[in-house]
């Protein structure tokens, strides 16, 4: 529910608990594409991972990291999975991870060489 009792939907809300995933890549895409993922992109990244992972958030964002002295803009792909996807022994975590980097990777160099942006071109 919106504020003051308005039926509208929160255009924004503050949280306080946050639960990371258990396994989180993330993937610099801007800094070797020039550009955002596009979504269909991200439905080929999500079909790629599909068989390794049954279950994964992915989320591709522009963040803005701001400080007294320096500002950056990255476009970055994130994929988040939940501890129930993810197998008992760290050993066996460490290899899904290991595959899931080589996926994000392979999709991530494909779309780059696909169409690619350089900075001048901006």
């Amino acid at each position: 529910m919106g504020t003051m009792g308005s039926n509208e939907p929160a255009l924004a809300f503050a949280t306080r608990a946050f639960e990371p995933p258990a396994l989180e890549i993330r993937v610099n895409f801007g800094m070797f594409a020039g550009r955002e993922a596009t979504p269909a992109e991200i439905d080929a990244l999500a079909a790629a991972l599909r068989d390794k992972v049954t279950e994964l958030t992915i989320v591709a964002e522009e963040r803005h990291e701001l400080s007294a002295h320096s500002e950056a803009s990255i476009h970055q792909v994130r994929i988040d999975v939940s501890g129930d996807e993810l197998p008992s022994g760290e050993h066996e975590i460490d290899e899904l991870g290991g595959r899931l980097i080589e996926t994000a990777e392979r999709w991530a160099r494909e779309c780059a060489s696909d169409r690619h942006i350089e900075p001048d071109d901006l």
